[in-house]
């Protein structure tokens, strides 16, 4: 806590929002984290029906309620004032992430096309969450077209656009449910949407996030968007889909767009006006949010899924890459995003298909054994394969399972895994010439489970720094809060207001990597490297 008098502080409020859940953080201008307070969506992720009907939802399918966004976010921030205990007149500015891609369909007035009674039944109505897989016939389309065409932005993809992206996800839509893509006036990040219901305006103003955009949107700030002409070559009626369906106004985050309307600043607690800044993806929060403001740091965003955020002085073509952005993440450097698709997930997934109760007796079980599982091996693709094939329909498997093996060697085995799979993220970038040269780790996995930040280590083989703020993404986007309200906060620039908001973070972990388990590994993940390439290749 801040010895300042309660009234003469000024702190920025960061909205972190997850798959289940909004974080709230409200932080003094000197890093001091006064309070926090999350709220879980009422619907949580949607996939197995449809709220209403009760239509049962394929297999592929992850959607989400925007009236969560709101609510939660309304609770997260009255939690979060009250715990930090001054004001809400004293919060100079608000900053948001969000996942990504998760979108949605909106009307010109900015109502989600779910909540118009004409289309509340219909599922591809509903946002949908950035797990949703059902668009893979259409990412294969958007892929073969542009390879056909020699489109320039595959290289900043590496090659590959996502499954999980936003066009992919327009295209379904309009494939799947015509009636959904004519009605909507308005295609947007869920991020976009919130910042918009935040500061209000006409729809040809509503503040889109350089950031999501350029990562999921493939757009640059050279280029724009994809041609009208490559998107008719997708599909004819896609042609005018940016000029006629995506208005709006590219802006950075940290930048002001607007401030707080009133219906919502009462309803939070805050002043109405309060700087808001535009979005920001979530796992890209995390880099200003554990002090990363150089090149050559990778972080390691990690929880359900794990993003791996790097910026680089020099733009290197690197093949599986999640993107490649100019001013991405900050100011002056190219943002290098990676990521894997399952992580969390797939731990907790593995718990509950072996009946445990909790994870404690489970890592205990797992921590037990050495490296490799006692012959239990993983290949962590279940929900595809995000960073470096970018394949949303690969799947997992466990192999060498005998009788004589438990659920903590399956458990162990999935960690390791997910090790090999950093690895090859880390081994490509620096094989197309992109320094590494630091690793900090942020996100709920490594303070939960000190057991995989060990393993990660030992299968990189080099230290891992566990940055001390448990709220990485939070802090992050609490910081672009405060670079969002100017001269009231008194920040000169990036670098000086994330330098001054993480100063008070704590002591940073250095987990260092075992002599003997670095050797064990050295061989298991080229074992690793070669199971995956026969999976991959589809071989029996």
């Amino acid at each position: 806590m801040s010895s300042d008098s309660p009234r003469s502080i000024k702190a920025a409020i960061g909205l972190d929002f997850g798959t289940e859940s909004v974080r709230a953080l409200v932080v003094d201008l000197n890093g001091n984290e006064l309070g926090e307070a999350s709220d879980s969506f009422a619907h949580g992720q949607i996939i197995e029906s449809l709220p209403g009907t009760g239509e049962r939802l394929p297999p592929d399918f992850a959607l989400q309620h925007p009236a969560d966004w709101i609510d939660s976010a309304v609770a997260a921030v009255q939690g979060a004032i009250a715990a930090a205990g001054i004001g809400g007149d004293q919060i100079v500015g608000v900053g948001v992430d969000f996942t990504s891609c998760t979108m949605l369909p909106a009307l010109a007035d900015g109502t989600p096309l779910c909540q118009d009674e004409r289309f509340a039944g219909e599922k591809y109505a509903w946002p949908k969450l950035w797990k949703h897989h059902g668009a893979k016939e259409q990412t294969d389309r958007i892929n073969e077209v542009a390879r056909e065409r020699d489109e320039p932005f595959m290289a900043r993809y590496g090659g590959v656009i996502g499954l999980e992206w936003f066009f992919p996800k327009v295209l379904e839509t309009l494939e799947q449910a015509e009636a959904v893509y004519d009605a909507t006036d308005v295609w947007l990040e869920a991020g976009d949407w919130f910042v918009w219901q935040l500061v209000g305006g006409d729809a040809s103003e509503l503040p889109r996030s350089t950031c999501q955009a350029g990562y999921k949107g493939m757009w640059s700030a050279n280029d724009g968007y994809p041609s009208s002409e490559y998107l008719a070559a997708v599909n004819p009626k896609l042609a005018n889909v940016v000029s006629e369906k995506m208005p709006g106004r590219l802006c950075p985050p940290g930048s002001c767009v607007g401030g707080l309307v009133p219906t919502l600043a009462d309803r939070m607690g805050l002043a109405a006006g309060t700087p808001v800044s535009a979005a920001i993806i979530d796992a890209h929060a995390g880099v200003p949010g554990v002090g990363a403001a150089e090149a050559g740091v990778l972080v390691m965003v990690m929880g359900t899924s794990s993003c791996h955020m790097l910026n680089a002085s020099e733009e290197k073509e690197v093949p599986g890459v999640a993107g490649i952005v100019k001013d991405g993440i900050l100011p002056g450097f190219y943002g290098y995003e990676t990521g894997q698709a399952a992580v969390g997930d797939a731990f907790d997934w593995v718990r509950r298909l072996t009946g445990q109760d909790d994870f404690d007796a489970l890592t205990e079980a797992a921590a037990l054994l050495p490296p490799g599982s006692e012959g239990v091996a993983c290949i962590d693709w279940f929900n595809g394969c995000r960073t470096p094939l970018m394949d949303g329909r690969l799947s997992g498997q466990f192999t060498g399972l005998t009788m004589n093996h438990r659920a903590g060697h399956l458990y162990r085995a999935a960690l390791e895994a997910s090790a090999y799979g950093f690895r090859w993220i880390v081994d490509l970038l620096r094989e197309q010439g992109v320094p590494v040269t630091r690793f900090v780790a942020s996100g709920g996995l490594p303070h939960h489970n000190p057991l995989l930040v060990q393993i990660y280590a030992d299968v990189i083989g080099e230290t891992i720094e566990v940055h001390p703020s448990k709220q990485g993404p939070a802090l992050g986007a609490a910081i672009l809060g405060a670079l969002a309200a100017g001269e009231d906060a008194g920040f000169h620039s990036v670098e000086e207001a994330v330098r001054c908001m993480t100063a008070a973070s704590g002591e940073t972990l250095r987990v260092e990597p075992k002599v003997q388990a670095v050797k064990r590994y050295a061989s298991l993940y080229e074992q690793y490297r070669q199971e995956a390439d026969r999976l991959s290749a589809g071989e029996n």
